[in-house]
């Protein structure tokens, strides 16, 4: 089995077809001993028959109790040795499942880390979702045709011929019954291929709903969104129920014939069978061995089936992976080397300039403008940026990611040792650790927590109030300690006293290097060396706080509501900054619908 560390190998994404085979080539010596144990596990069920009609005809009839008790034996001893095949072709296809589940996820991973911040631009977090919960289980339930597949075939093949010793027209019964069975359900298993993928894709954008809702609940009840959000839910919820009975009308049929189907064939040749041995055509041990047949071929044939419901839903499956793993990331084509040292940035469509070595702020009445610069500055995303002259797209990304950081205040926080959630992979001494601790105000959580720094966190810090995610996600970008920082909306959600804390350390802390803020909080602006004030995504001033709060209405008017007048300050413990969504004014609520 595929090992964590292991490199997955290179997908073939030509179809969901070529994707499933590539699975099976991925394990060529489990797939062949599946095939095999599964042969042989099938062709010893049929075996049976054979030797109960030797046990019958050769002692039974004619009453020769030692011959009976030899056949007796060799059916004990097939059938032992049968449970043991069939335990080693479970576990080997367990394996093999197991396998390509873990391939498939890694390979997933592989392509969402490579994608970067252009795949919420390609693809919704539902549909992600989707295939990594569902699609991946599914297509490696597919594989079980590895064994049981090849299995069927092979024994349908054996029995046959065991027929044709027996009987020529039973056994042309039982070769023509395949075929009538395939043509029958065929039909029924590629309407369920169509219905099984818009359900799929339905599931996804439902997904997406419920992380949206999941995520933003809180503020929703601000906003006062919250029944118009859960009406769209709601009719979502509906169409995707109303297809989900289409796809289990479609699926009972299949599973109904796959059934019922085998089960009459079957009769038929049996009936044929006994009427064969009531006009003496066969022996009494041969119309045992052919019951015996009969009842072996009742589960390939019914496989049969099974197999083309699982390979089609299989493929659906494998269709959508395929549609991931084509997704190609942002071109790269930056050759030029970046600037030796710290230089100036400079964003042409906003008109904004960041001096190195400066703490530089951005504030907006809408703040997804701020954020749209700050983008732009990272390069997540089309840009004209400058970067010391040189266009900032035509440096290789790698050097821009390892100078320039955009440190957004809904970043994901994983699941880990609280050391290792904000250290994410660094290598991170102590005393910097403590420093970032600190400068983020975040002692209080560290001391909050039963382990400290070694207390595990849960995915999201779904245990932590808002303000207590958003420091943390400061201390992880501190100690990244970039030469660019880009920090969005770092102090929205917590309450004045952190905020001016945090203002000061942040200053303090990031002395001599550049760093930008997108804020409209005048705890915040008052320590930044420029404030630059976005209008419509134009820099319409810029300047100290002061002197723009004395020389532009504007600004002062935006600054004055971001302060409020109802003197509610706040992080509610919630992550909804009740300072931002009092007076009538969400520019923090508004980031974190908007980005």
């Amino acid at each position: 089995m595929i090992d964590a560390y292991e490199d997955p190998g290179t997908a073939d994404v030509r179809g969901g077809w070529w994707y499933l085979w590539w699975l099976v080539r991925c394990q060529p010596g489990r797939s062949a001993a599946g095939a095999l144990l599964g042969s042989i596990w099938m062709v010893l069920l049929a075996a049976q028959p054979y030797l109960l009609a030797r046990a019958v005809d050769e002692g039974l009839v004619p009453g020769r109790l030692g011959v009976l008790a030899g056949w007796t034996a060799v059916m004990f001893v097939a059938g032992s040795v049968n449970a043991w095949v069939g335990t080693l072709r479970h576990r080997t296809l367990t394996r093999l499942r197991m396998d390509a589940n873990f391939r498939t996820v890694k390979v997933v991973v592989g392509q969402v880390v490579r994608l970067g911040a252009a795949l919420p631009r390609r693809a919704g977090a539902g549909e992600v979702v989707t295939i990594g919960v569902a699609d991946v289980q599914t297509l490696a339930q597919a594989l079980t045709v590895v064994g049981p597949g090849v299995g069927a075939i092979v024994v349908y093949a054996v029995v046959a011929g065991l027929l044709l010793s027996v009987s020529v027209p039973i056994a042309a019964v039982v070769l023509l019954g395949a075929p009538v069975i395939a043509l029958l359900t065929g039909p029924l298993t590629l309407r369920l291929q169509g219905a099984e993928s818009e359900y799929r894709e339905r599931q996804g954008v439902l997904a997406a709903r419920i992380g949206d809702l999941a995520g933003g609940l809180r503020v929703l009840n601000g906003l006062g969104g919250k029944g118009l959000f859960a009406d769209a839910f709601r009719r979502d919820s509906d169409r995707l129920r109303a297809q989900g009975y289409r796809v289990g009308a479609v699926a009972g049929w299949v599973q109904a014939l796959g059934i019922g189907l085998p089960t009459l064939f079957l009769a038929v040749v049996t009936w044929f069978a006994a009427r064969l041995t009531a006009q003496g055509t066969l022996s009494v041990g041969e119309l045992v061995s052919v019951y015996g047949y009969v009842a072996v071929l009742v589960g390939p044939v019914a496989f049969f089936v099974q197999m083309a419901y699982d390979l089609n839903r299989g493929v659906v499956a494998a269709r959508r992976v395929v549609g991931l793993l084509r997704l190609a990331p942002e071109p790269d084509t930056g050759t030029l080397p970046a600037p030796a040292g710290p230089a100036v940035l400079h964003d042409p469509v906003s008109g904004v300039r960041v001096v190195p070595g400066r703490l530089t702020a951005l504030a907006a009445a809408r703040p997804a403008e701020a954020a749209a610069v700050a983008d732009r500055l990272g390069r997540y995303g089309p840009t004209d940026v400058t970067w010391g002259g040189v266009r900032l797209d035509a440096v290789p990304l790698t050097d821009v990611r390892r100078r320039i950081l955009v440190a957004d205040n809904e970043a994901d926080l994983f699941a880990g040792p609280l050391r290792e959630v904000v250290a994410a992979a660094h290598p991170v001494d102590e005393a910097a650790l403590r420093r970032a601790v600190h400068a983020a105000a975040a002692e209080d959580i560290v001391r909050g927590l039963p382990d400290g720094l070694d207390s595990v966190v849960s995915g999201q810090g779904r245990s932590l109030s808002g303000g207590q995610r958003q420091r943390l996600r400061l201390v992880r970008a501190l100690l990244a300690d970039p030469e660019v920082l880009l920090a969005v909306e770092p102090a929205s959600a917590l309450d004045a006293h952190t905020e001016a804390t945090v203002a000061a350390r942040l200053r303090e802390a990031r002395e001599g290097r550049t760093t930008v803020v997108t804020t409209t909080s005048p705890l915040v602006l008052d320590h930044a060396d420029t404030v630059v004030f976005l209008v419509d995504g134009k820099v319409a001033a810029s300047g100290p706080h002061r002197r723009l709060l004395a020389a532009e209405p504007g600004y002062r008017a935006l600054v004055a509501r971001d302060t409020g007048d109802d003197g509610d300050d706040g992080d509610d413990g919630d992550g909804v900054n009740t300072r931002e969504t009092g007076g009538g004014s969400v520019p923090g609520v508004r980031e974190g619908v908007t980005r």
